[in-house]
């Protein structure tokens, strides 16, 4: 079992969107479910909550001051000295079935927007394509949008269907983030566990939080698994390369669907964890508004 250390004790049921702001030294994160914005400055901050008002998974960094917010009603610009939300754009705010799930930045600032059925019901969800105030739909049809992710270049977008566990991968254009080719196949995942989100190191290398498995897999850029790294608690959803050099990776975590015996046999779940291994990673750009 790899060492992790817990870097929050707020446990929450569906933690899901880490990420790092190299702007400000601070790492964010979801409670889904509960509609809440975690933030701790690095490395031992205080966590701080705040209570959106709305189920939310994933934001972007619009500069020092300011957070592009996925909601389940579309994207809210959030001031982070107030925590004030103003809607900047609905993206299926009509379709009450869904909520916001997956979402991450491309290195042109374009912001690849990932949506799901709130029962996870098949084929409800979609991917956005988000950039300077224009929304395009790029793939519809996919039960549980994840794994929302590109090269370092700009060249190669990556998502999956945890329900189907297949991870797709798509030319992309890198100036735009928009797709310039037909998905195929990346890797489709038989063994135990759910292929949930992940993010791409700066060698082209795809770490994967493998859900229900307690696991973060590491894929080369012709799908094979090459590393396996144990995480001490059974349902891991998404990595993130956290601190000032990226290169710490952190793994959010989730309680959700574990009955109580369970819960008390996985202390760490719902918790969000610095695994200790070394990584090169790279941060997400700021979106481009």
């Amino acid at each position: 079992m790899t060492n992790a250390t817990v870097f929050s004790d707020f446990v929450c049921e569906l933690g899901e969107g880490p990420g790092y702001n190299p702007l400000t030294g601070t790492v964010w994160w979801f409670n889904i479910l509960a509609g809440q914005l975690l933030e701790k400055s690095w490395p031992d901050g205080e966590t701080k909550v705040q209570d959106l008002g709305m189920k939310a998974s994933a934001l972007a960094v619009i500069d020092a001051g300011r957070q592009l917010v996925w909601t389940e009603n579309g994207l809210y610009i959030r001031d982070r000295k107030s925590g004030a939300l103003t809607l900047h754009k609905a993206i299926e705010a009509d379709n009450l079935a869904t909520r916001s799930n997956d979402a991450r930045v491309h290195p042109s600032g374009a912001f690849w927007l990932g949506t799901m059925g709130k029962k996870a019901e098949e084929g409800a969800g979609s991917i956005w394509w988000y950039r300077e105030g224009e929304v395009r739909r790029l793939f519809t049809g996919i039960t549980i949008t994840n794994s929302i992710s590109f090269s370092p270049n700009g060249r190669i977008a990556y998502f999956a269907d945890t329900d189907k566990n297949i991870l797709w991968r798509v030319e992309t254009d890198p100036e735009t983030g928009l797709p310039v080719g037909a998905k195929a196949i990346f890797h489709h995942r038989t063994e135990e566990g759910g292929i949930d989100g992940s993010v791409v190191d700066a060698d082209g290398v795809l770490w994967n939080a493998c859900w229900s498995a307690g696991a973060v897999h590491a894929y080369s850029q012709e799908g094979k698994l090459i590393r396996s790294v144990a995480v001490p608690t059974r349902q891991p959803s998404c990595p993130a390369f956290v601190g000032p050099n990226a290169d710490r990776l952190l793994v959010t975590t989730a309680y959700e669907g574990m009955s109580e015996s369970e819960r008390a046999a996985d202390p760490n779940a719902g918790r969000p964890l610095l695994l200790d291994i070394a990584v090169k990673g790279v941060f997400d750009p700021p979106v481009r508004l």
